[in-house]
């Protein structure tokens, strides 16, 4: 039987679309992200977080993103390369009272400026808010 709080992590990576066989890139990584988010994530995909160098089409990026860490917009649009046309990019930033939080108002800026289409928003864990966000020509398709 698995613990509520196991059941709790694997679920998020179910939230955020992960199913098996997919590739996801992480980008971002400090010592603050959620382990057990990234741990949920791999073990739903069945292989490990690609590393921001890596340079093959993936289905998910997972940007881990804080107040101090730059502009979103060019950042989006920096890592935005290797995404397949139906992938996601996933902004991970901190929940609103943590260190590093980033007002939903500068995502959605971003998000315009980089072209993207905002599409959801979930919360992963107790630090942790996703901001789930697509290329405009796939805003409206469903995997």
């Amino acid at each position: 039987m698995v613990a509520a709080g196991d059941a709790g992590k694997a679920g998020v990576a179910e939230k955020l679309g992960i199913e098996p066989g997919i590739v996801v890139q992480e980008i971002g990584w400090d010592e603050d992200v959620d382990d057990d988010v990234r741990a949920a994530i791999e073990e739903r995909s069945g292989s490990d977080l690609l590393d921001e160098d890596a340079d093959e089409v993936v289905d998910v990026i997972l940007l881990w993103w804080r107040e101090d860490d730059g502009d979103l917009a060019d950042t989006l649009l920096d890592v935005r390369s290797p995404l397949a046309d139906t992938g996601v990019i996933w902004v991970m930033t901190p929940k609103n009272g943590r260190d590093g939080h980033v007002e939903p108002s500068e995502i959605s800026e971003a998000v315009s400026t980089a072209g993207m289409a905002q599409t959801s928003n979930i919360s992963v864990g107790d630090d942790w808010m996703a901001t789930r966000l697509v290329s405009p020509k796939s805003a409206n398709t469903r995997r």
